[in-house]
């Protein structure tokens, strides 16, 4: 018992401290524009682009598309760098230094990036509602916010990846910016998964988002939760697939710097 209680306030004070650490340069006010207008852009964008190019009455499929895929600002930016940022915080060693439990230590990272991430989907929902006529009355709402946290995790499961990839190149920005831009494409949030070359249905169906995006217009389009419950757990799957992944990299890592001595370097 005291093992536990020891490694949840681990958890927990590394999960505040990581995050508070990573918007320490934003005011207030900033950090709430980045979280009201950025998805509204972003929407406003791919939804008169999505339904001029493509003849549609409706724009609720570019609405919900865009309005998940806003959790990857949180889930590929946020976390990458609450993993990488020691490295150019200068504080990689003193963190491979301690005795913590690496394990409670790399999971922590992602966990308010998972509630960030969730509240910015549903900021992006509300915008759709008020702005672009998105019905949600046949939606089972329960069901959809389980779909939002749901996807939002698997979608920082990627994010711990990248962030452990971040520790192994100084151009993680660039990499981060290319998957976050692949998701608009892969994930289905602007185009028909079924309308894409096979290659790239198969790298869909590898990527978070993907099944949350379907789950989500179809939760709109009336169904029940135990209907899209095989998407959910598919989901659920990839993200744990990532995380891991992220996790024994992470452990690689660390191994590697200390037997090279290249914590700064590496």
């Amino acid at each position: 018992m005291k093992t536990f209680s020891k490694n949840f306030r681990l958890f927990w004070q590394g999960t505040l401290l990581s995050y508070r650490a990573l918007f320490a340069w934003l005011r207030p006010v900033t950090y709430m524009a980045s979280k009201i207008f950025m998805p509204l852009a972003q929407m406003f964008f791919f939804v008169f682009l999505g339904t001029s190019a493509s003849g549609k009455n409706s724009s609720d499929f570019f609405v919900i598309g865009n309005a998940i895929q806003i959790t990857s600002v949180s889930g590929i930016f946020g976390v990458t760098m609450s993993v990488g940022g020691d490295r150019d915080a200068g504080t990689l060693p003193y963190l491979f230094g301690t005795p913590a439990n690496r394990f409670m230590i790399f999971f922590g990272r992602a966990f308010m990036h998972v509630i960030d991430g969730t509240i910015g989907v549903v900021i992006a929902l509300t915008w759709g509602v008020l702005l672009m006529g998105l019905d949600l009355s046949h939606t089972d709402l329960s069901a959809l916010g389980l779909t939002i946290m749901i996807t939002t995790f698997s979608t920082c499961g990627l994010g711990l990846l990248m962030g452990c990839l971040s520790l192994l190149t100084a151009n993680v920005m660039f990499v981060n910016n290319f998957v976050y831009f692949s998701l608009l494409i892969f994930s289905g949030a602007n185009v028909q998964i079924s309308t894409l070359p096979a290659w790239m249905q198969v790298v869909s169906n590898i990527l978070p988002l993907t099944r949350g995006i379907a789950a989500s217009r179809a939760l709109a389009a009336g169904a029940s939760l135990s209907e899209i419950s095989p998407l959910l757990i598919n989901e659920i799957g990839i993200g744990l697939m990532y995380s891991l992944l992220g996790y024994f990299l992470f452990a690689w890592f660390e191994m590697q710097a200390k037997r090279n001595g290249t914590l700064e370097t590496v």
